[in-house]
This record gives C-alpha cells, sequence and structure tokens, in this order.
C-alpha cells in the first residue's frame, strides 16, 4: 500500500526573505526528533510575524515553556510540520538538538548576508560605549554566539573570504562567541543592512543606526564627565 506523499508546503527558491529566515532557524530554530516539525523561539513576537512572512505560513505564534523548578520561563514560539522542508534543512546542514553540532551550512555567497543579518537578528548582538581613557572615543563591537565552535569557525571563515573583515572566536559564559572590532563591525553591518527592504529586527537596526549617528558625531566629554557617560548600549536576545 503506497502512502500518502508529503505536501510541500515551504517555497525553498533562494531569495533574501528566505535566507533571512534560514538564519533565524540557524541560531533560534529547533528541528523536533520526529523528522517533522520545525519551530523557531524568540521573545520579539515581531520578529516571529516577519518569519513567518518570509517563509509565507500561517501558522499561529503560542507559548513555549521551560526553566527548571521554579523558574520556569516562557518565551513566543511558531512551529509548523513539514517533512520535505525538514529533510530539506538535514541536508543544508541543520540538525535536531543543532546547539552544539552545528557546523558548515550550504549557503549560496549571493544570499549570505541575509542570511547573516538573521544570525544576527536571531542570536547576535552590537555593544558601544565610551572608552573612558580617551576623549570621545566610542567603541563598538559585533558578536555572534554559539554553542558549537565549528559554526562560528565556519562564519568567520565565510565572512572573511566575502568580505575581507577577521573576526575572533573566544568562550565566554558556556558557548562561543565570534567578535569584530570597530572597523570590521562598520563594514560587516553595511553589508548586511545592504537594502532597507530586506527583512529584519527592527529594535535591532534602530541600534545600530543610533551607534552609527553617534560614531559620526561624537560628543566630546570633559576627563571629569567621560567616567558619568561611560555606557554599554546592548541589542541582543
Amino acid at each position: 500500500m503506497v502512502g500518502i506523499k508529503p505536501k510541500e508546503k515551504i517555497n525553498k527558491t533562494w531569495r533574501p526573505e528566505f535566507a533571512y529566515a534560514l538564519g533565524l532557524l540557524a541560531t533560534d530554530g529547533n528541528l523536533s526528533p520526529d523528522g517533522r516539525h520545525i519551530s523557531l523561539t524568540s521573545k520579539d513576537i515581531d520578529l516571529l510575524k516577519t518569519f513567518k512572512k518570509c517563509l509565507g505560513i500561517e501558522n499561529s505564534i503560542g507559548k513555549n515553556y521551560g526553566g527548571f523548578g521554579n523558574k520556569k520561563t516562557s518565551c513566543n514560539r511558531v512551529q509548523f510540520g513539514d517533512v520535505i522542508f525538514y529533510r530539506w534543512l538535514l541536508e543544508l546542514g541543520l540538525t535536531p538538538n543543532k546547539s552544539k553540532t552545528i557546523g558548515t551550512l550550504k549557503i549560496p555567497k549571493k544570499f549570505f548576508f541575509d542570511f547573516l543579518r538573521g544570525c544576527f537578528d536571531g542570536d547576535g548582538s552590537i555593544n558601544a560605549y565610551w572608552d573612558p581613557r580617551w576623549k570621545s572615543s566610542y567603541m563598538f563591537y559585533l558578536k555572534f554566539y554559539s554553542g558549537s565552535i565549528h559554526f562560528l569557525q565556519w562564519l568567520q571563515k565565510t565572512i572573511f573570504n566575502l568580505s575581507g573583515v577577521c573576526g575572533n572566536i573566544r568562550f565566554s559564559k558556556n558557548c562561543y562567541d565570534l567578535e569584530f572590532a570597530k572597523t570590521a563591525s562598520r563594514t560587516l553591518l553595511r553589508k548586511i543592512y545592504y537594502s532597507d527592504n530586506a527583512p529584519r529586527l527592527e529594535r535591532k537596526y534602530v541600534k545600530v543606526k543610533k551607534i552609527f549617528s553617534t560614531d559620526q558625531n561624537p560628543i566630546r566629554h570633559s576627563d571629569s564627565s567621560i567616567a558619568q557617560v561611560a555606557k554599554v548600549v546592548h541589542a541582543q536576545d
């Protein structure tokens, strides 16, 4: 007896929106061990709405509960079932319980920075601060986080090959991070945000614009006020 052929729900044609959604899945996504269900978890409902739009799915946004003992936490989640897309993601390089096993992914060069923007919105940060050692010294760093050093090594190599900028991988707080200093961050962010029409998490984009604006128009502070205004601007999930 021939079973029912799975219905293909996701358009797997490479395009900016699709690559961006894959970046989100590579960082905040999950492939269920059942071989069928795919989910994305985030505290940002707007990000989940954008994810749904990019993939053309209509599934509702629900709650995902976790934590230990009395420290229960909840997050927003979109989950959908698609056997064909699930198998395609395996071929791409994603795996169930991927946090420490994800490595090289088969992302076309043309859409890599759309994918990287998804990684930034999913599990990246930008930190900015006034360096108290020098007047008007404004610093910022771009970071990508992962439990898998192999994934960050692949990002590091691909970013260098496509943009010529170098990042450093470090281990901290039970995970690895790929960090880019100020000049490299500026170059990389301009490639990530190459278009105003590309999908993005708006709150992080606003943070980046604010940091760029401050960097272009630094405010001079007296020696006595530098310590008071030294701060860090975070854009991190």
